[in-house]
């Protein structure tokens, strides 16, 4: 067990959603908040504070970068967030100096833990991360696609009626619109999703349930302005496993070394996550459509690389 010593850069709506998911579920002992706008921490650390007595007691407390050396495991969630009918690729030339300047901060205080990034485009930034930082890829890690994953256990899960902790399944590739469903790997029950939907309506369901997947952020940003709720629902359980050693299976985005047979690249794919950070990449027995998209999607993402490098 670690110490369980987080610290939170970004205290937006998704950094103030993950704090208050971390408090409530009692996932980590000390959650320590930086932002630009060290007011608004402060008064997320009030207001956080203020639940401390129906909760697991924790420190909540306004950091700074040499509360790094500390850290168990940092989380960065800054970053300019996405606007209606933006992708996230889109977001890269201006997040990529921010994380920049974050990563910089973090290492030049000694830090020695387990950097999880989620700030867009998440599998980019992660890339960018692990290079500045000089740490092993097992310590710097993605939330990649442990949300659209969530996302489609869930579009399963309504539309067949089933409950869906029951459904497993997998996307796979960038945290954006080059991802795709794994259908192969999807199972309810333990029941291959392809044995389970009978093959005649299988092409017209598994193309709207990908669909509504990877369109589901630019639905509620269109809605609601933000999407924050899930994804620190998703960061939340990801710290959980690596704090509490889990060795889960998460679909997230790690940096492969001929895995899959890609390079130089983070991207989603399914791994086991624990204390170490990355314990191991699940290597799955794509098929080639499967593989093809998965070598696309890789190389959206070096050509995006490239231009912040």
């Amino acid at each position: 067990m670690k110490s369980a010593n987080i610290v939170l850069i970004g205290d937006g709506a998704i950094g103030s959603s993950y704090a208050f998911n971390c408090l409530i579920t009692g996932v980590g002992k000390s959650i320590g908040i930086i932002d630009v706008n060290m007011t608004r921490v402060q008064g997320d650390v009030e207001d956080l504070s203020d639940a401390l007595p129906y909760v697991a007691q924790k420190n909540i407390y306004a950091a700074n970068y040499a509360d790094c050396e500390y850290a168990d495991i940092v989380v960065i969630t800054a970053g300019v967030a996405q606007k209606p009918g933006e992708t996230r690729l889109q977001l890269l030339a201006k997040n990529a100096k921010i994380i920049t300047e974050i990563t910089n901060n973090i290492m030049a205080n000694h830090f020695d833990g387990i950097i999880l990034v989620a700030s867009n485009p998440v599998d980019v930034l992660t890339e960018l991360v692990l290079r500045l930082s000089g740490l092993p890829r097992n310590r710097v890690l993605g939330s990649g696609t442990a949300l659209d994953s969530a996302r489609l256990r869930s579009e399963i899960g309504r539309r067949y009626n089933i409950d869906v902790r029951t459904v497993h399944a997998y996307i796979m590739g960038e945290h954006g619109d080059s991802e795709f469903p794994v259908w192969d790997y999807a199972t309810v029950g333990g029941q291959p999703l392809c044995d389970f939907v009978p093959k005649a309506q299988q092409d017209q369901d598994f193309a709207t349930i990908s669909e509504r997947v990877k369109t589901a952020a630019y639905s509620i940003i269109e809605k609601k302005g933000a999407t924050f709720y899930g994804i620190a629902a998703s960061l939340t359980r990801l710290t959980a496993a690596v704090l509490n050693d889990d060795h889960a299976a998460f679909a997230m985005s790690v940096h492969l070394e001929g895995e899959y047979g890609l390079h130089d690249v983070s991207i989603g794919v399914p791994v086991l996550l624990g204390g170490n950070g990355l314990d191991r990449i699940l290597q799955l027995d794509l098929n080639p459509a499967d593989l093809k998209r998965l070598q696309d999607s890789a190389q959206v993402l070096k050509d995006n690389l490239q231009t912040v490098l």
